[in-house]
C-alpha cells in the first residue's frame, strides 16, 4: 500500500458484543483521605456493536454504535464514516479493514464502486496489522 501524499488512511474495524453496563449506584468522588468507590454490580442494557475508523495521522477516531453487526450497518458506517470525514474534493480514503465477511458483500461492493475516492486494503487472514483499533477496543472494554 502506497497512498498519495495527502490521502487520508483509516483503519476501520468492529467490535461485536460490546455489553452495555451501567454501575447500579453512582460513583463516590475522590475525598481527602479515602479513594474513588464504585459498587461492584451493574445494570444491564444488552449489547451493542461499535464500528470504528482510526486515522492513522492524528490517531483520532471516528465511531458509531448500531444495534447488529451485519452488511447493512458496515453500510450505515460506511455512509456516516462520508459524512463526517473533513476531505477535500478528490482527496483520496485508504480504508485498511481485515477480511471480514460484510466487508465484501455485493451491497459494499457497489457503495465502494459509487464512491471512487475510497480504496479499499484487505490485510492478511490472521494478520495483527490493525493493533492500533484492538488497543483502543480493549480500552474501552476495560472502562
Amino acid at each position: 500500500m502506497s497512498p498519495p501524499d495527502h490521502a487520508l488512511v483509516l483503519y476501520v474495524d468492529e467490535k461485536s458484543q460490546v455489553q452495555a453496563l451501567d454501575r447500579s449506584q453512582p460513583l463516590l468522588p475522590l475525598q481527602p483521605g479515602s479513594p474513588e468507590r464504585r459498587t461492584h454490580d451493574y445494570d444491564r442494557h444488552g449489547t451493542t456493536s461499535l464500528f470504528t475508523a482510526l486515522d492513522v495521522a492524528t490517531g483520532a477516531v471516528i465511531g458509531k454504535r448500531l444495534r447488529k453487526h451485519r452488511y447493512q450497518e458496515f453500510l450505515a458506517f460506511l455512509r456516516h464514516l462520508d459524512r463526517t470525514l473533513d476531505k477535500q474534493p478528490g482527496q483520496e480514503v485508504h480504508l485498511v479493514m481485515d477480511n471480514y465477511a460484510t466487508h465484501k458483500t455485493p451491497a459494499v461492493r457497489r457503495w465502494f464502486q459509487r464512491h471512487p475516492d475510497y480504496y479499499v486494503h484487505f490485510t492478511p487472514t490472521s494478520a495483527s496489522w490493525l493493533n492500533q483499533i484492538e488497543r483502543f477496543f480493549a480500552e474501552i472494554t476495560t472502562r
